[in-house]
């Protein structure tokens, strides 16, 4: 069992994968007018960093077994500091794309390491904290961007500083490497599993792998149309103020980060499955109350109960992962889930702005609702096909 300390720098590291999340949402109206590009453009830097992403998922099992999880989440972290710091010195737009590479090889990297080694090293309630602490990181970069902006300061200090931030957890992770070499050295020690033979070809092929990949696939399609769509529903079919519905979409957030923390203590007492069966209710119900025309009060409980009933399903099922799928393939397996989250994160926000050009977007909480659903039926189908690992 790893040591208590070393989960606290997991944590930080944790914070250090948030941190990049949410800011270019937030600094792009003002840098498309620094760097003289059109709304569109930033299309360009979400596909580079996204399919960077995808390959560096797909690279971990392998990297992970070469060079271990805590030089993994070392060069992660680094790749993304030098990748924030060469952000706020960039000279023109297509700098960024390029150092979009590194921002997204970065986080691919660092997500499936520190993933796989708390699901293998500790319990339902820390991987849930863990994932708070991702929240706790995309929560900061948007404030610190604000701030500046609240202070007549340009996006590039608020991406140096950032970036300083991002330099700083490198260096805790620096100083504690003999603690993450004596801690895997004790690893090896109580563990019998092999995975110098494994490939993904193999792995894939596992009972419920593929199955796995589609549930993460739809999750993040979920999570990232809401917060991508959220807004504009609330402004266009509900007539909300701009300021209103971003408060809203803050709501929905922090009810994932909360219910994270709550889920953590309540894995006291239910198992993963049990946790991520009943989010996923909770989300369907609070979506489904969504197609009828409540105050705004009630809007503030349906988006807050959405996140909360989203909180528990992604660590719950990564943490369920070497127990449904053998200790000895999970860096591989949490590898391919996390590829197939990145693919919905991308795919099905852009699918439904093209749904909403050419119906409405009062289709919005509908397509929620039917996603919700669908993500119900494969999750406990699922759990049905790999009861008996």
């Amino acid at each position: 069992m790893a040591t208590l300390l070393l989960l606290s720098i997991i944590y930080i590291a944790f914070i250090s994968l948030g941190i990049p999340d949410a800011i270019l949402g937030v600094a792009w109206p003002e840098m498309r007018l620094d760097l003289g590009v059109p709304l569109d453009a930033s299309g360009w830097i979400f596909i580079t960093m996204t399919f960077s992403t995808i390959m560096s998922s797909l690279a971990s099992g392998y990297l992970i077994k070469k060079l271990g999880t805590a030089r993994i989440t070392l060069i992660s972290v680094g790749l993304t500091s030098v990748a924030l710091i060469g952000i706020s010195m960039v000279p023109s737009f297509y700098w960024i794309v390029l150092f979009a590479i590194p921002l997204g090889f970065g986080a691919g990297s660092i997500d499936t390491a520190l993933n796989n080694y708390v699901a293998l090293h500790y319990k339902t309630h820390h991987m849930n904290w863990l994932h708070a602490f991702w929240g706790i990181g995309a929560t900061m970069g948007p404030i610190v961007m604000s701030a500046f902006f609240a202070l007549n300061y340009s996006w590039r200090k608020g991406y140096m500083t950032l970036g300083i931030v991002q330099l700083v957890i490198f260096s805790i992770i620096l100083i504690s490497l003999p603690l993450w070499k004596k801690q895997e050295k004790v690893s090896k020690a109580n563990t019998d599993f092999h995975n110098e033979y494994l490939t993904y070809k193999e792995v894939i092929k596992t009972n419920g792998v593929k199955l796995s990949m589609v549930i993460f696939l739809v999750y993040c399609a979920i999570e990232f149309s809401i917060g991508n769509w959220g807004a504009s529903y609330l402004v266009s079919s509900r007539n909300l103020l701009i300021a209103t519905a971003g408060t809203l979409i803050g709501t929905y957030y922090a009810g994932i980060t909360i219910g994270r923390i709550v889920s953590g203590f309540i894995s006291f007492k239910f198992n993963n499955n049990q946790l991520v069966l009943v989010g996923i209710i909770i989300f369907i119900a609070s979506s489904g109350l969504l197609l009828f025309n409540f105050h705004i009060s009630v809007l503030y409980v349906l988006f807050f109960f959405q996140g909360i009933g989203l909180a528990p399903v992604f660590p719950s099922l990564i943490h369920e992962t070497p127990k449904r799928f053998g200790a000895d393939r999970s860096q591989h397996v949490i590898g391919l889930q996390l590829a197939g989250a990145y693919v919905g994160a991308s795919i099905f926000p852009a699918l439904f702005g093209v749904l909403a050009r050419y119906s409405s977007l009062k289709i919005y909480p509908y397509y929620i609702l039917m996603i919700g659903i669908i993500m119900f039926v494969i999750t406990n189908s699922l759990i049905q096909k790999t009861k008996k690992r």
